[in-house]
């Protein structure tokens, strides 16, 4: 009975120093330093360098508001050539999103404000959606979208835009039913080197082959609290509906010629809780591919 007994004190013990350890990684912040080989990139871009970050969540209880800022400010003194949001800016807002947008916008202003080209596509809780089937937001998505823009992010919405020889494709939300990659694509020229982001990875498929060569997605949040040595295995493997891709390079995944990455995030979905799974700034340096 004794030996149960410790054993019982000792598998609590354990479990109470998991938890609480899982409180403190939240704030340990991870920067991936990533190599993007895209084809046709100009030289004005060899070895430049594009910042991604994702899936804030603010208004979630216990928020990661203080690592957001950090991440913020050390991207400032970095100073990529951008940085890209892949959405989620805000979590269950809640009939009058005001409170959340305005902590958002006052978390992303000193990028633009330091003269760092910002971009951002919209996720799902930024329509206001939890379920997969639910009911799209749209208004909540246009003023955090207006907001963005008034501080100098541009939002991106199944579009295109030139960075000097370079194009970045931005794609609306999967889960309210805008993701377009078509109409995004179309507004590319061909075999253009282009550097795609979106908020949720199953946009990904929809990219016919050589058109996404480097693509960036969040959503996951890296599976949040995941086993160690075991990266697809996570507690969203067993309570997400969707396929569940849980970070960096994503192998045999989407059509040939293209690559995603998916970004751990910063935030938390349910819980305020990261184990094995610190916030994550993915830093991009891109390459010129052979084609």
């Amino acid at each position: 009975m004794k030996r149960i007994k410790y054993f019982l004190l000792g598998l609590l013990g354990l479990i109470g120093a998991i938890l609480i350890y899982g409180l403190i990684e939240p704030y340990i912040i991870d920067i991936e330093a990533e190599v993007a080989p895209i084809p046709g990139l100009s030289a004005a871009w060899e070895g430049r360098q594009i910042a991604a970050i994702a899936d804030w969540q603010v208004g979630m209880w216990l928020g990661n508001t203080p690592t957001i800022r950090r991440i913020v400010a050390q991207l400032v003194e970095k100073r990529p050539a951008a940085v890209l949001i892949a959405g989620d800016f805000i979590y269950n807002a809640g009939d009058d999103p005001s409170a959340e947008i305005n902590t958002a916008i006052e978390l992303v202003r000193p990028l633009p404000a330091a003269g760092i080209p910002t971009y951002a596509v919209l996720g799902n809780h930024d329509y206001g959606m939890k379920k997969k089937n639910g009911n799209p937001d749209v208004a909540q998505a246009a003023k955090l979208t207006e907001s963005l823009e008034a501080v100098g992010v541009q939002v991106l919405e199944n579009e295109a835009v030139a960075l000097t020889n370079l194009y970045l494709v931005g794609i609306g939300s999967h889960w309210a039913n805008n993701d377009k990659p078509a109409v995004a694509l179309a507004q590319v020229p061909d075999k253009a080197p282009r550097f795609v982001m979106m908020h949720h990875p199953e946009t990904f498929k929809a990219f016919p082959a050589n058109t996404a060569p480097v693509a960036v997605a969040g959503h996951t949040h890296g599976g949040q609290i995941r086993l160690p040595f075991t990266p697809e295995w996570s507690w969203l493997t067993f309570v997400k509906e969707d396929e569940v891709h849980v970070d960096g390079w994503i192998d045999d995944y989407g059509s040939s010629g293209n690559r995603l990455y998916v970004n751990r995030g910063i935030g938390f979905s349910i819980v305020p809780i990261r184990i094995n799974c610190p916030p994550e700034v993915t830093l991009f340096t891109l390459r010129r591919e052979s084609v």
